[in-house]
């Protein structure tokens, strides 16, 4: 029997308690100081224990994962803990496309991905040298909104990388995307694509709690200024948000021409859960600067289902579930090999 396995982080109780209420048996990969943590939840079977999640990459880690037959799901610690090209050589089978994770975590090769699929997305800045507006600049990789910072000038640039670079943030090998910053409502679309019914579906749509930039709005400006405030962008939680039904047309079309345009630039495209994260402006116009190739910690809030996850699929289907019940109908129909990689 296969089992569905995930690192002990981001996601994972939804991920194994949805693999479970699918009829899986259920493997997490945990360091052992959150041993204790997760021993609370009795719907995880099997437990395979690291000092370290990159030691998922050591054969007897590797091999007991293939004794339990087990599909490891993807996250984004994950990516950032193991590291993309360890991810493209381990050898155990990946729900989804593991290549495309080098497509989100390359800035470069991202834009490349978003601009094929039509959407539109802030103006990118090739050096510091250019920045005449406010811009947000961002390290590579799922690091949970950290590494970003504000900047308008090139001397505020700088003045940031020193300071990143002082505190142990960044080194001189980090490359920055420099974006401008689009003033607006930060909104984050999931979607799940079924390439065995050839169908996308809205799960659901959030927004982020931010450290300490969604705490500024509380101190006065004239107190921001005497304390010389900086925003930060870590993540701390998120937050449900229903968009106006008329806005829903255009969710779907950003989704769907996603699907196909990375079907195009790195197949077999994007299987399984994503993530559109932008900005809806002024003019109530959404503007991209991200995308996830993977499920995001904001479907952690609907862990019994979203508004859009009921219309299709009734109450009690996380994004954790539907990706078990994609395996089990892969399983079922003999088509899993379109499912993982």
């Amino acid at each position: 029997m296969k089992s569905i396995a995930t690192l002990g982080s981001h996601c994972a109780l939804q991920v194994l308690k949805g693999a479970k209420d699918e009829g899986f048996k259920t493997v997490l990969v945990t360091k052992t100081s959150r041993e204790k943590f997760y021993r609370r939840f009795n719907f995880i079977d099997e437990y395979v224990l690291v000092d370290d999640f990159k030691d998922v990459m050591n054969d007897n880690i590797t091999q007991k994962l293939t004794e339990h037959d087990s599909i490891l799901i993807p996250h984004g610690t994950f990516i950032s803990e193991v590291g993309i090209e360890n991810i493209e050589k381990l050898d155990l089978p990946i729900f989804g496309n593991r290549h495309i994770l080098r497509w989100e975590a390359d800035r470069e090769l991202k834009t490349q991905l978003m601009q094929k699929s039509g959407v539109s997305i802030p103006k990118t800045f090739n050096s510091p040298e250019e920045i005449d507006c406010l811009t947000i600049s961002k390290l590579s990789g799922a690091r949970g909104g950290s590494g970003y910072f504000l900047s308008k000038n090139p001397e505020d640039y700088y003045s940031h990388v020193e300071k990143f670079k002082k505190d142990g943030i960044m080194t001189d090998e980090d490359v920055l995307q420099i974006q401008e910053y689009i003033v607006g409502v930060p909104v984050y679309l999931q979607y799940f694509y079924s390439p065995l019914k050839n169908e996308l579906e809205l799960f659901g749509i959030d927004k982020r709690y931010e450290t300490n930039v969604d705490g500024l709005g509380r101190i006065p400006s004239i107190d921001q200024n005497e304390l010389k405030l900086s925003p930060t962008y870590i993540v701390i939680g998120n937050l449900p948000l229903v968009l106006r039904e008329s806005l829903l047309v255009e969710v779907y079309d950003i989704g769907e021409n996603f699907v196909t345009a990375s079907k195009e630039l790195v197949p077999p495209g994007m299987p399984g859960p994503f993530c559109m994260e932008g900005v809806y402006d002024s003019h109530g116009k959404f503007i991209a600067f991200e995308f996830s190739a993977r499920i995001v910690a904001g479907t952690n809030i609907f862990t019994t289902g979203s508004p859009y996850s009921y219309l299709t699929h009734g109450a009690n289907m996380s994004m954790g579930r539907r990706i078990a019940l994609e395996i089990k109908t892969g399983i079922k129909n003999q088509t899993l090999d379109k499912l993982l990689t």
